[in-house]
């Protein structure tokens, strides 16, 4: 039994689906593999930066199963960040070598007497930045939209985990490093 909230659990869930929706949208796109962390790409250093310091996550065996991908849970690395008004705003990068894909999402979890569920937008992209679906997701479930309805909101999701990893950068490449005494502990100085 899992210790998580019903509310965690349906997100997971939710993030889940959306998740499981990757291979499906890129294989519908033809797109050329190309190598992981090659500088060409809008989002390759996000990308990067996910997978080494996001929360590991997985894609339900169900619906991995369901899209051909095999039996096991397929597994993404995970930053999200929660805006004032409770909408998480999350970047996923699958890590499983054969399936290369990011969903960026702006979800809402939302509660109507027993039911729990997600509001927002989702959109399946690349790391060279190009959108390549759009979902929208409400307490009906979730459904393909035109890219042009919501491609401003993606410009600007995408905008936003750029400064998200580039404050991260700079912050880490600022941080002094520490600070070695000329005196060494145990001794005293000599006068």
């Amino acid at each position: 039994m899992s210790n998580k909230s019903p509310v965690k659990r349906h997100y997971s869930k939710l993030l889940s689906a959306i998740l499981a929706l990757i291979p499906a949208g890129l294989l519908a796109q033809n797109l050329a593999p190309t190598p992981r962390f090659t500088d060409q790409g809008e989002l390759s250093k996000v990308e990067e930066w996910v997978l080494s310091q996001g929360i590991a996550e997985s894609i339900a065996p169900e619906l991995a199963a369901i899209l051909g991908l095999g039996s096991d849970r397929l597994p993404v690395k995970l930053k999200a960040f929660r805006t004032s008004d409770g909408t998480n705003l999350a970047f996923a990068v699958s890590t499983n070598p054969k399936q290369e894909g990011i969903v960026i999402s702006a979800l809402k979890t939302m509660t109507d007497k027993t039911e729990i569920y997600s509001t927002g937008t989702a959109w399946l992209t690349d790391r060279s930045g190009t959108l390549h679906q759009t979902i929208a997701v409400d307490a009906s479930g979730a459904k393909v939209l035109p890219n042009s309805s919501h491609a401003a909101k993606f410009q600007d999701m995408k905008a936003f985990f750029i400064k998200k990893f580039q404050a991260t950068s700079r912050s880490s490449a600022l941080s002094p490093s520490p600070r070695i005494s000329a005196t060494p502990v145990g001794r005293k100085q000599i006068k």
